[in-house]
């Protein structure tokens, strides 16, 4: 495989030493990456990792692709081995088998741990792109993990693996390239957002954006927006999960008398807690714009695009079996929405398996909920 060891952008977020760096080719041959809305990235770089080995006949390759919030650290690893975001599903053994399957997960275009994105400097200007960044979609999204295989020499996937924003970049990437995927897993994933959704992600950035740090999305590294993230967090963690589990886990419990300030309308209750700790733990993680545009790119998202309605674009995916993933009680993308990909796939004649998982974890079920996900995954993988 042809790997360059390369330095990532101005920041160290998210980067581990398992962290590998991959410049791609650009389009006609020239290195300029066009993307769908017409901008263009003079250079894009994409920070990956992976687990496992290759075969001989390169056909056991699986590309994960993440949430928006999410790095490529899906697993540990001999080089790192720090527990990722999916370690109960991807390592030997597991439900993602690295004895049996090259995993890749990469770390989306147009975000911040490792793959060009706002905080990348802008060769034009030798200054970090900012809100400068041109258009995002979901589809360069998955242009950009298509290329990065081709850089690995891997011509055709296994299969194709996301959930959440990663569920509809594995949708565009089926579409794309329809001959070159075996499997498609989509997970809590839709055709499109649902006006609910972008009315919630609408209002994450205009927070963001009336911090006055984000200065029209040209701040120094050293003042970012951090109060509008931590708000556009609080907001984004409320509709990650579900009533009934916010209610289970913290009821209406207060926090110890010693840990308040006497501060007027100081938190109180262990859900503010809760939040405030999380969204603190975010801000600095992430970058605002990075935010900003991804959170966008989910919105103008629409399998319709590709023939005009949902159905006809769906027709478009030729994979030899799909499993769709959804869970009954998350409010961010309902049930619904997962329904509406495996009927619009199995009106097209694909083999597909819908599973329904009635988790009380809501959107974020599929970090979490171990016991409804690992053998539904284990499963699928078992048949292919």
């Amino acid at each position: 495989m042809n790997v360059k060891p390369l330095h990532p952008s101005r920041t160290q977020r998210g980067i581990t030493a398992a962290t590998q760096f991959q410049t791609l080719m650009g389009d006609y041959g020239t290195s300029d990456f066009i993307l769908k809305r017409g901008g263009r990235l003079p250079k894009v770089t994409v920070a990956y990792e992976c687990w496992g080995e290759l075969s001989i006949n390169l056909d056991n390759a699986i590309l994960v692709f993440t949430g928006l919030s999410a790095s490529a650290h899906a697993a540990s690893s001999e080089a790192d081995p720090e527990p990722g975001w999916w370690e109960f599903m991807i390592g030997p053994g597991k439900a993602i088998d690295t004895d049996k399957y090259f995993v890749i997960c990469v770390n989306s275009l147009g975000g911040c741990y490792g793959t060009t994105g706002p905080e990348a400097i802008n060769p034009a200007t030798q200054k970090p792109y900012g809100s400068d960044f041109p258009d995002l979609t979901i589809e360069d999204m998955a242009k950009a993990g298509h290329h990065l295989l081709l850089e690995l020499d891997i011509d055709h996937l296994h299969a194709v693996v996301g959930a959440s924003m990663g569920g509809m970049v594995a949708l565009a990437y089926s579409l794309q390239y329809p001959d070159e995927c075996d499997y498609l897993i989509s997970i809590s994933a839709a055709t499109r957002a649902l006006p609910f959704t972008i009315a919630m992600r609408s209002l994450q950035r205009e927070i963001i954006r009336c911090d006055p740090a984000w200065n029209e999305g040209h701040y120094d590294s050293d003042n970012e927006p951090e109060s509008g993230m931590l708000l556009a967090r609080k907001l984004g963690l409320v509709s990650y999960r579900a009533a009934e589990e916010w209610h289970q886990r913290f009821d209406r419990t207060r926090i110890a008398k010693d840990r308040r300030q006497g501060k007027p309308f100081e938190i109180e209750f262990e859900v503010e807690s809760y939040l405030d700790y999380n969204a603190h733990k975010f801000v600095g993680n992430f970058d605002a714009n990075s935010y900003l545009y991804m959170s966008r790119a989910m919105d103008w998202f629409d399998v319709a695009d590709f023939g005009g309605s949902v159905n006809a674009g769906l027709a478009k995916i030729h994979v030899k079996k799909a499993l769709i993933i959804g869970v009954t009680t998350d409010i961010l993308f309902p049930i619904e929405q997962q329904k509406e990909i495996a009927e619009g796939l199995i009106k097209a004649g694909r083999n597909v398996e819908f599973v329904s998982i009635d988790s009380i974890n809501g959107h974020d079920a599929f970090l979490v909920d171990r016991d409804h996900f690992a053998p539904v995954i284990s499963d699928f993988f078992a048949q292919t």
